[in-house]
């Protein structure tokens, strides 16, 4: 039963293994600190539509056996219609990871600077701070090499272990489940909310996960008897690693502090399990987090740019190689800044749950196409929840700009 089940694992793991990084063990961390409980239901819608979309990549990946890129390019035939959803597309993934490889990065910076303190260059004019260009390093020879499969299995290893002990510490605080239930299924929007609950979502609906997720899923099944195991696979993964960000809230509620703004802060929620040494054990499970997530978004990226271009060629060409090198230079540059780490994981957040609706939208357009799918495309009832989906985030996202646009 279990060499079963094990046998059954496929990329759904993946997917939740990226969106528990960095950005959201510092969003959830933040939604707890600043508003308590209030944001769970954020959290649990997050969780809901990244299974509901992850499932119809996973869909269109085995029945297709494309890559969500690779359908876009090959079924829509309007040429001015295609190149401009195509070049959407690649401006989208390419500032999108961009932001989010930044935000990897600045996670694996708030963990090695919480152990080794700040390494900067200094002259008399300015100041580098080197550690994001150490972490980014890293990051590049294990991509280069491209034989990184036993240092990742460490890096996750150490990642859930960080996970667990979330859980653990959710559990031993005695919460009160009353406010718990309320936060989870009465949504509110307390003021000052907006970015954070978008955040949420972007920490968890990860889009460029729903290109990576149709282009993984074909490798590991390729026959239409695979779905209901790719769904079990989807469900399971995802709603465990719902219930792991949900727990950060529920830890970080309890933190004695206003503000997060390094590490140690992040920290304090685990002290009831850890003690003094929480902050250095959050700090390698956020390093390991960043420098795992720091790998797997510039490739996500390069698979996007091959389907969309319609490049034939193998993961060590020059072409593939320069699109994550791009990727991965980008978000050293932008970590390097001088910006807080904490302030660049949230812009990266944000910015994703901005993404999210067109590439949803785009999702939801091809899982429609009888060309494609036949009659495994959407239901009502699969299209009903999509457009809920996409409608929300648009809201999410108008109500953000009108109130820039107040403030200033």
């Amino acid at each position: 039963m279990i060499r079963k089940w094990l046998k059954n694992i496929g990329p759904g793991t993946l997917v939740a293994a990226a969106f528990i990084g960095p950005g959201t063990v510092t969003l959830c961390s933040i939604a707890g600190v600043n508003f308590g409980f209030t944001l769970l239901w954020a959290m649990l819608l997050s969780i809901i539509a990244t299974i509901i979309l992850q499932e119809m990549a996973a869909r269109l990946g085995i029945i297709s056996q494309k890559g969500l890129s690779e359908v876009i390019r090959t079924e829509i035939k309007h040429p001015v219609i295609k190149q401009f959803i195509i070049i959407l597309i690649l401006l989208a993934i390419v500032i999108g990871n961009a932001s989010y490889e930044a935000g990897n990065i600045s996670g694996g910076v708030l963990g090695l600077e919480t152990i080794l303190g700040e390494v900067s260059f200094k002259t008399a004019r300015f100041s580098i701070n080197l550690i994001p260009l150490i972490v980014g390093v890293i990051a590049f020879i294990l991509l280069y090499i491209g034989n990184y499969k036993l240092l990742e299995r460490a890096l996750i290893s150490l990642v859930i272990l960080m996970s667990i002990s979330f859980l653990i510490t959710a559990i031993i605080t005695k919460p009160n489940l009353i406010e718990i239930f309320k936060g989870t299924f009465i949504p509110k929007f307390p003021e000052g909310s907006l970015l954070t609950i978008i955040g949420l979502i972007g920490t968890t609906v990860v889009p460029y996960n729903l290109f990576l997720h149709a282009s993984l899923v074909k490798e590991k099944w390729q026959t239409e008897s695979d779905l209901s195991h790719a769904r079990k696979d989807t469900i399971i993964s995802i709603a465990l690693g719902g219930i792991v960000s949900m727990a950060i809230i529920i830890t970080a509620s309890g933190i004695p502090a206003t503000t997060i703004n390094n590490a140690a802060d992040l920290a304090l929620g685990l002290e009831p399990l850890y003690r003094g040494f929480a902050k250095y054990f959050l700090a390698i499970g956020l390093f390991a987090a960043g420098i795992t997530s720091a790998i797997t978004a510039p490739l996500a990226s390069a698979y996007v740019v091959k389907g969309c271009l319609g490049w034939e060629v193998g993961l060590s060409s020059k072409k593939f190689k320069a699109v994550w090198m791009l990727i991965l230079f980008l978000g050293v540059i932008f970590s390097s800044l001088g910006i807080k780490p904490i302030d660049i994981i949230k812009f990266a957040q944000v910015a994703n749950g901005m993404l999210l609706p067109l590439i949803a939208g785009i999702l939801l357009w091809m899982m429609n196409k009888e060309s494609i799918l036949g009659n495994f495309r959407n239901t009502k009832w699969q299209n009903l929840a999509g457009i809920i989906i996409v409608l929300f985030t648009i809201f999410l996202g108008l109500k953000s700009i009108l109130k820039v646009f107040n403030v200033y």
